[in-house]
Formats: C-alpha cells, structure tokens, sequence
C-alpha cells in the first residue's frame, strides 16, 4: 500500500481503511503473516492479499489477510457487514477456546 490509509472503522479483530480508490478490510488476526499473493477471495469473490498458514500436519492453506473493495463496485455497509461477520465468528472462538473460568 503506497499510501497511508484512513482508518475509518475498528473492532476487536479488524480495520477497515480508506484510500481514494478502495474499501480495505483488514483481519488483525493475521499481522504479521507475509503477503504471498492477490488474488479473488474464494469465498467474497474480492480481490484480496493472501498469506500461507500450515495445520498441525504441515499442510499449508491459503487464508485472506485483506480484502480490498473497490468503491466503484461497494460501499461502506458492505465491508462493515463482512467485518461484523468476522468480529461475531472470532468472539465466539475466543469464548469455546479461552472460557471465562472466574465465574
């Protein structure tokens, strides 16, 4: 990203930035991970900066780091919908892996 995006919304698990062309949801999840390729996400049909994690077996997946939305094509209630739906599915990870045990 040559230009420093505007942060226009944040969540526990995500950003969403602007620059003069995009929407840019970004998983926070996944700093840290190197950027191995852009391509379509398999699953929002976005293009999107991709990064390789590997299971407990040593096999490597693909997994979204970014999505860029164009603002030709999107709008702003359509990135925060993916974000939420993000936000929700974390959440309820962190809750099933790392329960509150003071209660």
């Amino acid at each position: 990203m040559s230009q420093d995006p505007t942060i226009l919304k944040k969540g526990s698990f995500y950003y969403i930035r602007e620059t003069s062309s995009d929407l840019i949801l970004e998983d926070r999840t996944k700093r840290g991970l190197t950027v191995r390729e852009k391509s379509l996400d398999d699953t929002y049909r976005i293009l999107a900066d991709k990064g390789m994690i590997h299971d407990m077996d040593g096999i490597g997946h693909w997994v979204s780091i970014r999505w860029y939305y164009s603002k030709k094509d999107h709008n702003l209630a359509q990135v925060i919908d993916h974000a939420e739906k993000m936000e929700r599915k974390y959440t309820e990870l962190r809750e099933l892996t790392c329960p509150d045990d003071s209660e």
